[in-house]
This record gives C-alpha cells, structure tokens and sequence, in this order.
C-alpha cells in the first residue's frame, strides 16, 4: 500500500523553503499531496488557480507529488485523498504554538490522522510568504528565496498595486 502524505497550505507565494519540506516529506512517503486552502483570511496575492499553476511549475518532473486545492476542514481532504498523515513545516520555534494548536484539534477532529512536523534546512528556518510578499512591496531582490518564475510573477503582481 502506497504512504501517502498531504502538505497543506497557502503557498502565497511558493518558497523555496516549502520546496524543501517537500523534497523531504518525499524521503517518508511514496507521494506528497500538495494542498492548496482556500483561505481568503490571509489576503493572498495570488488566487487559488495561480498557486496552484506557480507549484505545478516549480515541482514540474517531480513524479511523486501531485498538486491540488481544497476548501474546508483538512482532516476531511486528507480522508478523501486516502491519506493519513498531515506535514507540516516548522520554520521557527514562533511556528510552534500555532500549529501545535492546529494539530492537537485535528488529532480531535480524526484521531486516525498524524500530523508530522518537519523542519526545512536551515538557510530556509527563516522563510515565509508574509515576508516574501512584504520584501516584493519594498523592491527587494527575491533572489534565493523563491524560483526566478515566481519573482516574476510576484513582480507582476506588485506592479499592478
């Protein structure tokens, strides 16, 4: 039977640090779910469908991961895609409440469904979105953090305002 995980996020934008939790999460199963949330809380920069396209691009010829989105609790996309671990990536130990949190009330939700917390390396422990996106705004060279594709795009988006 096939390990399958599912890595859920907002990837808003697609880092290279999310690109090393995955590569990793491949190391421990036989195929990663990357889960794109409709999460319209965060005020993202990119819709759904541009994420989604954005880690299609980044993880093309990666035979293993397969790329979706999904809307609603978690635990229920993982049962549909018949997995039963969630990843989650731990950047700093500021992460760490927070998704202790999320997965103490997953483990509640469907008790049958662990949650794995995984570190990326550390060039990358201090990466996120938020920042990324907020460097972008103030015309910060994205080199080194996020594909030359997705500086592009972010590029794009900054532009438009």
């Amino acid at each position: 039977m096939k390990k399958v995980v599912v890595y859920p996020g907002s990837f808003d934008p697609v880092t290279y640090g999310h690109l090393d939790i995955i590569k990793r999460a491949l190391k421990i199963s036989d195929k990663v779910v990357v889960a794109v949330a409709h999460n319209m809380d965060k005020k993202p920069l990119f819709d759904v469908s541009e994420r989604v396209r954005l880690l299609k691009k980044a993880l093309k010829g990666s035979e293993r991961v397969e790329v979706d989105d999904f809307d609603g609790l978690v635990v229920d996309y993982v049962k549909r895609k018949k997995a039963s671990v969630v990843i989650r990536g731990l950047r700093m130990i500021s992460d760490f409440e927070y998704e202790f949190q999320m997965a103490l009330t997953n483990r509640k939700l469907a008790s049958d469904i662990e949650t794995i917390f995984m570190m990326p390396s550390e060039s990358y422990s201090y990466l996120s979105s938020k920042l990324i996106k907020e460097a972008a705004f103030l015309g910060a060279n994205l080199k080194g953090f996020v594909p030359p594709f997705v500086q592009k795009a972010i590029r794009k988006k900054v532009r438009k305002g």
